[in-house]
């Protein structure tokens, strides 16, 4: 049976291949690992390969985890909805968040940065679909968000998130990770740090590198089924 260690190496290569594909460097996009459900064995496993960056959703789960192997140097990225009782965890544990869409949240965050730790790295959410189910900020609220998250001491504003609803079509996956990045080039125009698109997953990804990706979310193709 293929394990993790297998499944780690083909998917690096498929990442690598695309964006050379689209015309960019093999090492232009970042694998984060997307670890929720997954036990510590299996990150462990991915970590003797070589992966460094994992992702949770929940941030009790991913506390627990990054306590019971905080000597391994890993880098964490909260990727959930995160509700405003528990920035504090993750203000304390996380070296990244991905999905603030509120100037509360991240105010909180700011605040709560433990001053021993470099900056907070966050991304800004955007809900490109417009979808009713999704978290994320509406495009035409970006801007003002954005300037006001690049001015709190505790964090550092990289760039934009997004997830998009699910099409088929390479085409059409295109057209919100295209959205999204003329959305950063948009705040970099007007003095934003926006180095950093975290957009596709399994499905998608090779359209999301297309359109400059440079942060790609991958979870059972490495792991499995979650337990």
């Amino acid at each position: 049976m293929i394990g993790v260690t297998e499944n780690l190496a083909l998917i690096k290569d498929l990442l690598a291949f695309s964006a050379v594909e689209a015309g960019r460097e093999p090492d232009a996009v970042t694998l984060l690992a997307v670890s929720k459900k997954q036990p510590v064995s299996s990150i462990l496993t991915a970590a003797a390969a070589g992966q460094r960056d994992f992702g949770e959703n929940f941030v009790q789960e991913g506390i627990e985890k990054i306590s019971q192997i905080r000597d391994r140097n890993l880098i964490w990225h909260f990727i959930g909805h995160l509700q405003t009782n528990k920035t504090r965890l993750v203000a304390e544990n996380f070296d990244w968040v991905h999905t603030i869409d509120k100037l509360k949240t991240a105010r909180r965050l700011s605040e709560q940065r433990p001053e021993s730790l470099e900056p907070l790295n966050v991304c800004l959410q955007v809900n490109v679909d417009d979808e009713a189910s999704k978290s994320g900020l509406l495009p035409e609220a970006l801007p003002e968000l954005a300037a006001a998250v690049a001015e709190l001491p505790g964090l550092s504003l990289r760039g934009l998130m997004c997830l998009p609803a699910a099409r088929l079509e390479f085409e059409a996956q295109r057209v919100p990770f295209a959205r999204l990045r003329k959305m950063a080039e948009s705040l970099s125009a007007i003095g934003c740090r926006t180095d950093t698109l975290s957009m596709g997953m399994s499905d998608d990804y090779r359209a999301a590198i297309f359109e400059g990706a440079t942060i790609v979310r991958i979870g059972t193709a490495i792991f499995g089924p979650r337990t």
